[in-house]
């Protein structure tokens, strides 16, 4: 019997999703994440299609330096710019070849019926050819790279080792090449969460699991919200707080909500502030999920005034989170040293409005995603400078249970993504924790 009607179009191939994502980040400077969620494409592929779409970006993404090096030394001359797509079906081959382990057959077939579906079959020679003398010659290419320098955009290289020399430098870059675990903040007892989900206790109390988990939905205790996913370093400012049980506490620039849901886990009374009305209903959802409260006010926190003041505030300002590079790739391709005045900028502000909601007496916690020391302890060094009133109260290394290394001279939190590294690494925070006069 026929079928009437009009047919459901064809899900695109996973190649294709991933040729446009790459486009969206690296031609129109959109984040990853972003592009990710955005993505109708994306969510109509079938799950194993739609995971090998994500590896093929976030694989490019991270190896992006060594495979251009390796394209430079197989193409006869630069393509030129009206060629972007064609660069694109490249990289992404070249992904599969070096990186992925995929067949060299599969690789290059697939790759030219890409040119062939998106308007390039012109490039399928070409294509071909530098594919399969990437295939020829690609691991001894591989082998004589200086991975970690080529993967690094200059202004970074130069501004980490500046800042951490050179050797630790190269470690924060070798963790930014793997994947990261996954890891997640317990409401109630970790040791038991960590049994159920067969994951690591880590010295913080996080639990720990191996990247490639699938839909985090999935996993034992979502529904139930028991848990958050939340990066280890990331729960450390908000214990910089201490006790916060029965205190009246600020979290600005609250969302996604990993701090807020600490805070009120933990008793305190939180008053949630987070400007974009769309994050702060994220925020509100995952309050909702995880059977948390805290007053969630959407304004900007720089004219937002509250009808009293906190006993703490917690300020995880706005940055250029190259903290976090190891789950976000795409940064180390979208930020440039422009970015930073502005930022540096905001954050001032931020300051200055926290300082002033807090009472006599009240702890403020400032904290970056970020690597750059203008947004770390430049931004304290300046504020104190103009605000005698505050005192720095040095985080002690017994706070920081198996990451004493993270506790500065001068006392402030700094970790960095190659800290335990034998566990996977952790991602880049500053911290800094200052008291007001009484």
């Amino acid at each position: 019997m026929a079928k009437t009607g009009a047919r459901p179009a064809a899900p695109p191939a996973a190649r294709s999703v991933a040729l446009a994502l790459v486009g969206q980040v690296l031609a129109r400077s959109k984040p990853l994440d972003q592009v990710l969620a955005e993505s109708r494409d994306l969510a109509r592929l079938e799950t194993r299609d739609r995971a090998f779409a994500r590896v093929l970006v976030v694989t490019l993404l991270r190896r992006l330096g060594q495979v251009d090096a390796v394209l430079g030394h197989c193409l006869e001359r630069p393509l030129a710019p009206a060629m972007a797509r064609t660069r694109g079906i490249l990289r992404l081959g070249a992904v599969q070849l070096l990186f992925l382990g995929t067949p060299a057959h599969a690789a290059v077939s697939e790759s030219l019926a890409l040119a062939e579906a998106v308007g390039q079959g012109r490039a399928k020679g070409l294509i071909n050819a530098v594919l399969r003398r990437i295939d020829r010659e690609g691991a001894a290419l591989l082998a004589e790279q200086d991975a970690a320098r080529l993967n690094t955009p200059d202004w970074l290289w130069q501004s980490w080792s500046a800042a951490y020399g050179e050797e630790t430098t190269r470690a924060i870059v070798e963790a930014h090449l793997a994947e990261p675990p996954l890891d997640l903040s317990v409401k109630d007892d970790p040791v038991v969460w960590a049994e159920r989900l067969s994951a690591e206790l880590l010295p913080n109390g996080s639990l720990r699991l191996a990247s490639g988990q699938g839909a985090v939905e999935r996993l034992a205790g979502y529904e139930e919200g028991a848990w958050w996913v939340q990066d280890a370093a990331a729960t450390l400012p908000a214990r910089l707080l201490g006790d916060v049980k029965g205190l009246r506490v600020a979290d600005l620039c609250a969302a996604p909500g990993g701090k807020t849901a600490q805070l009120a886990a933990a008793e305190a009374e939180v008053v949630a502030v987070e400007r974009t009305r769309s994050r702060a209903r994220r925020l509100e959802q995952n309050l909702a999920r995880l059977q948390l409260s805290a007053e969630v006010v959407v304004a900007d926190a720089r004219s937002w005034q509250p009808d009293q003041p906190f006993d703490a505030v917690l300020l995880d300002a706005p940055c250029s989170a190259t903290g976090t590079l190891r789950r976000h790739p795409d940064i180390a391709w979208l930020k440039a040293p422009v970015d930073l005045p502005p930022l540096i900028t905001l954050q001032d502000a931020l300051l200055d409005v926290a300082v002033a909601m807090l009472a006599s007496g009240g702890c403020l916690v400032y904290a970056t995603c970020s690597l750059q020391p203008e947004e770390g302890p430049d931004r304290i060094a300046a504020l104190l400078s103009r605000r005698p009133d505050l005192s720095l109260v040095p985080v002690e290394p017994a706070e920081l249970p198996g990451l004493a290394e993270a506790v500065t001279k001068e006392g402030y939190l700094r970790s960095l993504p190659c800290h335990w590294s034998a566990r996977g690494g952790l991602d880049g925070f500053f911290a800094a924790r200052l008291r007001r006069e009484a």
